[in-house]
């Protein structure tokens, strides 16, 4: 099978590529998160100023470079373009690269690929809207699902991931009920519970434990960072799709490191 690392010029030949394509996805991945939030279709229309509606031209489009060269602004109305375009293009080029290192290229990149597009999609729309799309939990799903014949796993271990998504998803939902009853009040999203479930189908029980953890610690942090009070809802669909994303990428050093901790 070809193989990125064969020698340094096709490893940093493919990275140049996998930066490239993911600033690209990045793009797209922000506006169509942005649509979604607000109920439009991404896949018709062309991309506009959100405050002055004038359809983007070529230049405006190209990732990074476009909002270098315009200044952070927009090229027609002069309104000031937020720094989340530029961040959340350069951190998808970034998390394509990763993924590309993580798994070379094969089947298992691909899958995952599609999984983390779609965690990074979600987040984005959460923290706009409070929502998580259901297209982002059902693509990432069938493609787990898509890719079995070519990602090496046993019946057993297939079984195994099914299981957990059913059981850990379950168990989320009888949690989830059981606060609200306690607090009076939703506790936990019915599109947190699904991503849950979701996450354990990609990394199994023992990796949908540590998932939870992190992702547990990472949202008491964004809630800390955002002086969120008592009572006062915060998305935290970003804190999981983080803590699943680090994971999926870095699980078996994370998983070992912790246990170090704990004389494991």
């Amino acid at each position: 099978m070809f193989s990125i690392y064969l020698s340094k010029e096709i490893l940093y030949y493919f990275c140049f590529v996998a930066a490239l394509f993911g600033a690209a996805m990045g793009s797209f991945l922000n506006c169509a998160a942005w649509r979604i939030a607000r109920g439009e279709s991404f896949l018709t229309g062309r991309s506009r100023c959100p405050a002055c509606g004038h359809p983007l031209g070529p230049v405006d489009l190209l990732p990074v470079l476009g909002w270098l060269l315009r200044r952070g602004r927009c090229h027609y109305c002069g309104a000031p373009v937020a720094p989340r375009y530029v961040l959340t293009e350069c951190a998808c080029a970034a998390l394509t690269v990763l993924c590309l290192l993580r798994f070379d290229l094969s089947a298992l990149c691909l899958r995952n690929y599609v999984f983390l597009c779609c965690l990074f999609c979600l987040s984005l729309v959460d923290l706009d809207s409070f929502i998580i799309p259901d297209g982002c939990l059902l693509l990432p799903a069938l493609a787990w699902f898509a890719a079995l014949p070519w990602c090496g796993l046993s019946a057993r271990e297939t079984v195994v991931h099914v299981l957990s998504a059913l059981l850990c998803g379950g168990a989320m939902l009888a949690l989830a009920l059981l606060m609200d009853k306690l607090l009076q009040k939703e506790s936990l999203g019915g599109g947190d519970i699904k991503l849950f479930a979701l996450v354990a189908l990609y990394l199994g029980p023992v990796g949908f434990l540590f998932a939870l953890f992190f992702s547990c610690v990472l949202g008491l942090l964004f809630a800390a960072a955002t002086r969120r009070g008592t009572g006062t809802p915060f998305p935290f669909g970003p804190a999981i799709a983080a803590a699943c994303t680090c994971m999926l990428l870095f699980g078996q050093g994370l998983t070992a490191w912790y246990l170090s901790l704990l004389g494991l």
